[in-house]
């Protein structure tokens, strides 16, 4: 049974006019301010919607991956890069702070706050064997075919399992990740204290049948 999506998102950096189309247009600057505001949570929670996503998410990057394509795949739960890939948090050089994303979850992704620091203060590139390297993808495959192919063969994995064990791991290794670690022992207790009264444990188990989709 096939419950993975495919979804296509192309990057190309920051559409300078249609930031300057965001600036609100009050007098006042406490106003406008304001209204500044509201745009820009609006923007961060529509990056933080692939994290909420309660389906696993995979990135498969290729090309140039530059300032709001970064913020968009630290959202994703895996990610893989074609080799001829690059990165840049680019938002320094026309002078702004990355703001949906990349500076909240990058450190945690890499687990160096100076080497991301580095990333975020100088804009330069960061090759896909870099990203490799430092844990920001998984693996780096030879050519966008390949990824891609990779990708879905991932997916499919992943569908094979338990849909409720696979959304509940997911949901708990997010959760797990920004809290204390008996915090997220509490939470994966409460949770599978009902999860484990449903019937995919015993499918998984035995081997036998097919899940029913949540």
């Amino acid at each position: 049974k096939q419950w993975y999506q495919r979804r296509v998102a192309i990057t190309a950096g920051i559409d300078i006019s249609a930031f300057i189309s965001v600036v609100p247009q009050q007098s006042d600057s406490a106003h406008k301010s304001l209204s500044l505001l509201k745009t820009v949570k609006k923007l961060q929670d529509s990056f933080t919607a692939v994290e909420k996503c309660r389906k696993p998410v995979i990135a498969a990057v290729h090309g140039a991956c530059i300032g709001g394509g970064i913020d968009l795949i630290c959202g994703a739960d895996i990610r893989l890069m074609s080799s001829e890939c690059y990165m840049q948090v680019k938002e320094v050089d026309i002078g702004i702070v990355a703001d949906v994303g990349t500076i909240q979850r990058l450190p945690k992704i890499v687990g160096n706050q100076s080497l991301v620091n580095e990333y975020c203060l100088t804009a330069r590139k960061i090759s896909s064997d870099e990203a490799a390297r430092v844990g920001i993808v998984s693996r780096v495959l030879v050519d966008k075919e390949s990824m891609i192919e990779e990708a879905v063969a991932l997916a499919a994995q992943i569908a094979s399992k338990s849909p409720v064990a696979v959304q509940g791991t997911k949901s708990n290794l997010v959760y797990s990740r920004d809290h204390t670690v008996q915090e997220g022992l509490d939470r994966v207790a409460l949770w599978n204290s009902a999860m484990l009264l449903g019937g995919d444990p015993i499918v998984a188990m035995s081997g036998a049948g097919e899940f029913e989709d949540p």
